[in-house]
């Protein structure tokens, strides 16, 4: 029995340290199973650290044991990101301690100036998959007040949200916005309106998106920066990562979430568009660069951790061929700095932002190129990133973020994402599918599985 342990970690080194990871190679239903356990033990090792140095805070300082609060007054970030992670792992009494914590104690009649977008994704969106999947109605009550606090964001001229709003005044800030915090509210205010009756959520939240659609330039492009009071772009760089990203995914997500129409043409035009004129194809797979909005021309070739999200969307769109090669070059950027860095310059292969932060999308699209094609090299992907989470970041304490990735000096730094995310992508990759039926929930950008609308 040793002898036969020792071979198989001999074969998982091999398989990691010289990229057969991408080979179609026997992944066993142990090996399955031993990777779910090692998942489900990162997420309560995570979790002990908070509970014991930050409870009650938004997230761990894990290198200094202390807690951080992201405003004045704890949200209680990590416990609502966490809440469907631990339910979805099967760990019951940690989501039995984020529930109790979160229904004890969170309150948004608070001093907060906050930030639309991630507070929608976190919080707005933690809460409503936490009603949909426990039932309890403060959690649904928790919602309504939340994103009846964040409405004074969308009264702008175009419709287009302010990027900060303050919880007890609805003053509001901010006004020159990207698509990716515009565009990413439409799954959660969306999704409040269908729960609770009230269409003022959903009608906001598409008036602001599409007004980012019908202001595409001729490419059927958008750019980085838009002013939300005159609907002029401020920056016309396009790219599909950090700003606009989100903005992609919610047009076809909430496409399938609602069945609204609108959403799909929008999505189409836009994802046309992406291909011809934002892909990159290399012998080391298929990166996208960046160009203007308004003539295509490139003006950068770097890449990131950020915009390996696409793999996964294409495929989920219906475009398999397009998500292979992109996760290639995903996988490629993993392996070819010990962790993905991130970003890089996919031409000259260096790195021009080190740090890692513990970011979930090249796992996503990991998972989701595994569960649309069946191909073991999919779930070797995600064995090596999940080892290398676990021997790079694990400290005595929790998780920490790498501020180089070819040091492996770590930061003090273990945001929300990496419960509600990270450590949710490295469990499903391996986990039954029937843990998570992809025909009867959708993922918002922050990985919280939203139960698909009825068609009428």
């Amino acid at each position: 029995m040793i002898k036969i342990k020792i071979l198989i970690n001999l074969a998982f080194i091999l398989f990691s340290a010289t990229g057969f990871a991408q080979k179609d190679a026997k992944f066993s239903e142990e090996m399955k199973q031993e990777m779910c356990h090692k998942v489900k033990a990162a997420a309560q090792h995570a979790w002990q650290g908070y509970k014991k140095y930050a409870w009650g805070a938004d997230d761990l300082k894990p290198l200094t044991k202390e807690p951080k609060t992201w405003y004045k007054s704890s949200m209680l970030m990590t416990p609502v990101d966490a809440f469907d992670t631990f339910t979805l792992l099967g760990l019951r009494a940690e989501a039995g301690e984020a529930k109790d914590l979160i229904l004890s104690r969170l309150d948004f009649n608070i001093d907060n100036d906050v930030q639309v977008f991630e507070i929608t994704i976190r919080l707005l969106g933690g809460l409503i998959t936490a009603y949909e999947l426990d039932g309890n109605k403060k959690f649904l009550a928790l919602a309504t007040d939340l994103a009846n606090r964040l409405m004074p964001a969308f009264n702008s001229a175009t419709g287009m949200p302010y990027r900060y709003v303050h919880l007890q005044t609805g003053k509001t800030r901010d006004g020159i916005n990207n698509p990716a915090e515009i565009g990413t509210l439409m799954m959660e205010f969306g999704k409040l309106s269908k729960l609770t009756g009230d269409n003022t959520y959903y009608n906001a939240a598409k008036k602001g998106m599409m007004f980012l659609y019908t202001n595409r330039s001729v490419l059927d492009l958008v750019g980085e920066q838009i002013d939300v009071q005159t609907g002029k772009w401020v920056n016309s760089r396009s790219q599909i990562g950090a700003y606009i990203d989100s903005y992609y995914e919610y047009l076809y997500k909430s496409w399938l979430l609602f069945g609204d129409a609108d959403f799909k043409v929008a999505f189409d035009t836009h994802n046309k568009a992406i291909k011809k004129h934002l892909i990159h194809k290399t012998p080391k797979g298929w990166f996208l660069h960046q160009v203007d909005m308004n003539n295509g021309k490139i003006t950068g070739t770097t890449y990131g951790a950020l915009e390996a999200f696409y793999a996964g969307l294409c495929a989920f769109a219906g475009d398999v061929e397009t998500g292979r090669q992109i996760q290639e070059a995903n996988y490629y950027m993993w392996t070819r700095f010990n962790i993905e860095p991130e970003e890089f310059n996919f031409i000259t292969d260096t790195i021009t932002s080190a740090y890692y932060i513990l970011r979930p999308e090249n796992l996503e699209s990991a998972f989701y190129m595994y569960r649309l094609t069946g191909e073991l090299k999919y779930l070797w992907q995600g064995k090596v990133m999940v080892d290398d989470i676990i021997r790079h970041c694990k400290t005595d304490v929790a998780f920490a973020s790498l501020k180089n990735v070819q040091t492996f000096e770590r930061s003090n730094s273990m945001e929300s994402f990496f419960f509600g995310e990270t450590l949710k992508y490295a469990y499903l990759i391996f986990a039954p599918e029937s843990t998570l039926d992809l025909t009867k929930v959708v993922m918002t950008t922050e990985a919280h599985p939203f139960k698909i609308e009825k068609k009428q």
